[in-house]
């Protein structure tokens, strides 16, 4: 009965993983980033809308559902392994990257970038296998520095 019950579990989380699209693991991730120092800046805010709208060419509807979608999913999730798992189950690494450039965005919609930002991005990078090199590359696209 265990078992049963174990394996039960293991197809809800199964069918779970499967549900999550490229699109509300992306909102999920710059969700993350806005929320990384504790102040969410309406500039944030603003790039974060318009990269999911460049990137997915969403309507104002779409995009507005998925906002809201993303934040939820980001502020109930336990890690970020879930989100790049998604994505590298289902994007390239031109994808991969176009999304690591709209983290970066958000960060320096600001125009300042936070450690904890730096940081969170990092990992994220790492988890969906972008060498280092395209880390800094795209961070400094991004800054202009």
């Amino acid at each position: 009965m265990l078992k049963a019950v174990l394996d039960l579990f293991k197809q809800s989380n199964d069918k779970k993983e499967e549900s999550l699209s490229v699109e509300l693991a992306t909102a999920a991730l710059l969700s993350e980033i806005i929320r990384a120092d504790r102040e969410t800046d309406e500039r944030e805010l603003t790039a974060y809308k318009a990269i999911l709208e460049k990137q997915f060419s969403l309507s104002d509807e779409a995009r507005q559902s998925l906002v809201e979608e993303g934040r939820e999913t980001a502020e109930d999730a336990v890690d970020l392994v879930q989100f790049t798992q998604a994505i590298n189950q289902q994007c390239d690494n031109e994808k991969k990257q176009a999304i690591l450039k709209g983290l970066w965005q958000v960060a320096y919609a600001d125009n300042t970038i936070a450690p904890i930002e730096e940081h969170t991005i990092r990992r994220i990078a790492d988890l969906l296998h972008i060498p280092h090199s395209q880390f800094i590359k795209t961070k400094l696209s991004v800054t202009g520095e």
